[in-house]
């Protein structure tokens, strides 16, 4: 298929990279020149607009930071006729009250959520999920993108905020358990207990899920190089906080795990992975820059 990449951040590019790999035609942009270089190496062809990108595309894949950034680009793409183009597929992460707006805006409404849980490694390798939600005819158009792309497909119904509020509660329990985890391992490092062993029982408790497996050796150990930045780690907790007052509903402790991953940032680790949150545990120097 002719596929757009709106967005060349690192899970926009892994999206890039794996449609390249399996066969696609891929057409990028970014707001920032220059970052996709590795891309356009692979076969890609890099424009100058989301509209240029988007022009005879069989599906428009966006991959931005925010929902500031995710509305902005679907209004560039306001001059496309609901003709030329088949889809406009949003895998940002974003509040679902969002999501629904960018189906009223999108060209012809043929819109699909699509946030992906996993990295852009689980993405590049064909091993992510992804969540979709809209109308099911145009999730089933884009199945030969979704099955190239993914390993797991979920469709979470026609409301399309529905697959980013399970991407959010996801996310959230990310967040927080890794926030935990960090205590938990600032605490056996100081208590003097033995590293390798506390890496040992911590990969087989039950207690500790699954999905923090791939950061338990940057928290111990690491210098949390990792994709997943703490100021988008706090933006994720604040929209699942932002959810629940929509919903009528106080989340404590939703807003104390948000609160966290900000003071991370603050405190030098902006542009560390989500693991960097146990520095503000234990004692250490800001990282060098």
């Amino acid at each position: 298929m002719r596929v757009a990449v709106l967005g060349m951040g690192k899970m926009g590019r892994a999206t890039a990279q794996r449609l390249l790999a399996r066969g696609h035609t891929v057409r990028v942009w970014n707001r920032t020149p220059g970052r996709a270089a590795e891309v356009v190496d692979a076969g890609a062809a890099e424009v100058h607009s989301p509209l240029e990108a988007a022009l005879d595309a069989e599906a428009v894949l966006m991959s931005l930071a925010d929902d500031r950034a995710s509305r902005d680009v679907m209004g560039r793409l306001a001059p496309l006729g609901a003709d030329e183009v088949t889809i406009v597929a949003d895998m940002s992460t974003v509040s679902p009250s969002t999501s629904r707006e960018l189906r009223e805006i999108a060209p012809g409404r043929r819109f699909v959520a699509a946030p992906v849980v996993g990295g852009p490694q689980a993405v590049v390798e064909g091993q992510a999920t992804v969540l979709l939600g809209g109308e099911r005819e145009y999730a089933r158009d884009l199945d030969p993108v979704w099955c190239d792309l993914f390993a797991v497909q979920h469709y979470c119904g026609e409301d399309p905020g529905g697959a980013l509020t399970f991407k959010l509660l996801n996310n959230y329990l990310l967040m927080a358990g890794l926030a935990v985890l960090a205590e938990v391992v600032a605490a056996a490092q100081a208590a003097g207990l033995d590293q390798e062993r506390t890496r040992d029982f911590l990969r087989r408790w039950p207690t500790v899920a699954p999905a923090l497996h791939n950061r338990l050796d940057d928290v111990l150990d690491g210098d949390h190089k990792g994709w997943f930045t703490t100021p988008l780690g706090a933006k994720d907790v604040r929209l699942a906080v932002e959810l629940g007052e929509s919903l009528g509903l106080d989340l404590p402790v939703a807003r104390l795990v948000e609160r966290r991953y900000e003071e991370a940032a603050e405190s030098g680790w902006a542009d560390r992975d989500i693991a960097a949150v146990v520095e503000l545990v234990r004692s250490r120097p800001e990282p060098s820059r």
